[in-house]
């Protein structure tokens, strides 16, 4: 039987009267809202004592509104953060923890390349953790009602950590609370923990088998497919069936062989291997990748499509394929002009996520289904030529 959000909203209200309040408000009269959920899971004195210290950080909010790396193409995201610090030390730190990287895909079917990727991108292997006090992190933007459900969830398992004597109560993290050297949120150091060290904590902030195995657990547990690949490079023909490309429509290789797509360097495709779609980040004229149901996990990871492409792409370098190709892709819509497009799809009844000039998932759905309402080649890349035909 179906429940309405109205009564959703009513029992929600009625079984916790923190849940009432959200976000937003005064600020001591939400936290003592967060105690008394906090108290319930089971949090202790010294969880509760780190509530009651938590404070609004102004950085916190400042950060969460200029995050202007969303801005930047894949190949000029890609090609400042796959630099050749993080391939030197990723790949000997691969050689270093090879011991550790084999039990990780041993036990959780996790490619050794894959947890370094992140490894290197979120904090070049531990280098750069964070400077915020990760629990006002999690309260500042919780209390904040422009995305409070992202990290409201977040507090109670931070709280169960501090009081467990997992993280310390001041723990250092990045500005959207996430804690360590892979940089996970709270609720996955609490359900994905390992003591890869065996030394009775789990520690990843300072324990590289924890942060390896750990980083492995949480991958797996976004139902990774062990023994299959996540991405490859391709190159495209200039008559390929542009309306089938796209992450989510995976297609047999087969398919993609007898349209003419072809590897990297023009060698035959692998038919063996499974289903994939086509993503292109920059157009048809741009970079091509394959992509698996592996890269989907990536998604789950960071829903930016121009960072978790360049995470799985330097998980590839590190697994040994070259640098990829940029090609000579058509200008895009920057800024005011990217606006300017979001404005047009919204007023034709696409939902793009908000008028924010920055070309999210929602953006470039809507500009495939544009594309293919004019008859122009569907390829998701929003150009002038797409602009000045709205």
């Amino acid at each position: 039987m179906k429940t309405t959000l109205a009564a959703l909203a009513a029992t929600l209200a009625l079984a916790s009267p923190a849940l009432a309040q959200q976000c937003g408000g005064d600020f001591p009269s939400w936290k003592a809202g967060i105690g008394q959920e906090a108290a319930a899971s089971g949090v202790g004195e010294r969880g509760m004592s780190a509530l009651r210290n938590a404070q609004i950080d102004q950085r916190v909010l400042q950060r969460d509104r200029a995050q202007g790396v969303f801005n930047q193409t894949f190949t000029e995201f890609a090609g400042r953060m796959i630099n050749s610090y993080r391939l030197q030390n990723g790949a000997a730190n691969l050689k270093k923890y090879a011991d550790v990287f084999a039990r990780a895909e041993r036990d959780y079917g996790v490619p050794g390349a894959v947890v370094t990727a992140f490894w290197a991108l979120e904090t070049d292997f531990g280098a750069g953790q964070g400077d915020f006090n990760a629990l006002n992190a999690l309260v500042t933007l919780a209390h904040d009602c422009r995305r409070p459900e992202l990290f409201r969830s977040q507090i109670v398992p931070l709280l169960t950590l501090i009081d467990q004597g997992t993280l310390p109560a001041d723990v250092q993290g990045a500005w959207a609370g996430e804690i360590g050297q892979t940089q996970m949120l709270p609720s996955d150091i609490l359900k994905n923990g390992v003591d890869g060290d065996g030394d009775g904590i789990v520690d990843v902030r300072r324990s590289i088998p924890d942060v390896i195995l750990t980083t492995a657990k949480k991958i797996q547990s976004r139902g990774w497919r062990a023994g299959e690949p996540w991405m490859q490079e391709v190159r495209l023909p200039d008559d390929l069936p542009w309306q089938e490309t796209g992450r989510t429509n995976k297609l047999p290789m087969s398919q993609w062989a007898a349209w003419g797509v072809t590897g990297s360097d023009g060698s035959a495709l692998n038919t063996s291997l499974p289903n994939a779609g086509i993503a292109l980040p920059m157009g048809r004229r741009g970079p091509a990748f394959l992509v698996f149901d592996n890269f989907d996990i990536y998604l789950e990871w960071n829903q930016s499509f121009v960072y978790t492409l360049t995470a799985a792409n330097l998980a590839t370098r590190f697994a040994g394929a070259p640098k990829f190709d940029p090609r000579d892709p058509e200008p895009g819509l920057v800024g005011e002009t990217m606006k300017l497009l979001q404005e047009k799809l919204a007023s034709l009844g696409h939902d793009v996520g908000g008028i924010d000039g920055i070309l999210g998932m929602n953006t470039r759905e809507a500009v495939r289904k544009e594309q293919q309402r004019l008859g122009l080649p569907v390829d998701g890349w929003p150009t002038p030529t797409l602009l000045s035909n709205l």
